[in-house]
């Protein structure tokens, strides 16, 4: 039972930083929309948007290691979807630093980070 804690913790520890990933793509994408296409909820635009970056994120191959998409040099994006959260970024990135100072802080220190030279390999199954 203990073992199974630790192995739980230790997953979502692993996982901080795309978990931070996913929080802020929620934001922006949010942010942009509320601004821009005046709902309370995400238009399907935005929505589509949103599943796309979050499916692109989840099988990131560099995981845990990972910086900033835009410095990634593996771009996973198709152009069209790429240009849509560029535009996003530019938007809600100079907005966050009002409504969410923390996130936005993390953001540009991930964003620091240097590009990771290999992918993370997958453990093999026993």
């Amino acid at each position: 039972m203990v073992f199974i804690r630790i192995m739980a913790e230790n997953q979502g520890r692993r996982n901080k930083r795309i978990e931070r990933e996913r929080k802020t793509l929620i934001t922006m994408i949010g942010m942009y929309c509320k601004g821009n296409h005046q709902g309370e909820n995400l238009c399907p635009e935005c929505a589509e948007l949103l599943d796309y970056a979050l499916k692109r994120l989840e099988n990131c191959p560099f995981g845990e290691g990972k910086t900033t998409c835009a410095k990634c040099p593996v771009h996973c994006y198709k152009p069209q979807m790429r240009e849509r959260i560029r535009k996003v970024m530019r938007y809600a990135g100079p907005r966050m630093i009002y409504t969410h100072p923390i996130q936005a802080i993390y953001h540009i220190l991930d964003g620091r980070r240097k590009a990771p030279l290999k992918r993370q390999q997958d453990p093999p199954n026993n």
